[in-house]
């Protein structure tokens, strides 16, 4: 019995001297982190080149895309440009309120 007690001592402090002896995880990793979600928001050109284009804007934490009329176009911290089409690829629903997408053209009736 006295040998098992030794045997599993022996192995809990032959592990924790491995763990004390692995590298310590350093800082930088989490202030890389930190920062990517200081992002701020889009300028002013980056807005109007987007919707030249007719890109979204995609809110990466409520998964919700916005139209270049939407008061929030471009707003948010957290979001990018992206089409449409790639926005509901992604899983983003449009939003319910706000700017709606402009209606196509309708041919002239004669």
């Amino acid at each position: 019995m006295k040998l098992y007690r030794c045997l599993a001592l022996g192995s809990v402090l032959g592990l924790s001297l491995i763990l004390a002896q692995t590298p310590a995880i350093s800082q930088a990793p989490a202030a890389s982190a930190a920062s990517k979600s200081a992002k701020t928001a889009p300028s002013a050109a980056d807005i109007a080149n987007a919707k030249a284009k007719g890109l979204v804007w995609a809110n990466l934490n409520t998964k919700i895309y916005h139209y270049s009329t939407d008061s929030t176009y471009g707003t948010t911290k957290n979001g990018k440009f992206m089409t449409e089409a790639d926005a509901k690829a992604a899983g983003y629903r449009a939003a319910k309120t706000g700017g709606a997408k402009k209606p196509a053209a309708s041919p002239a009736s004669k």
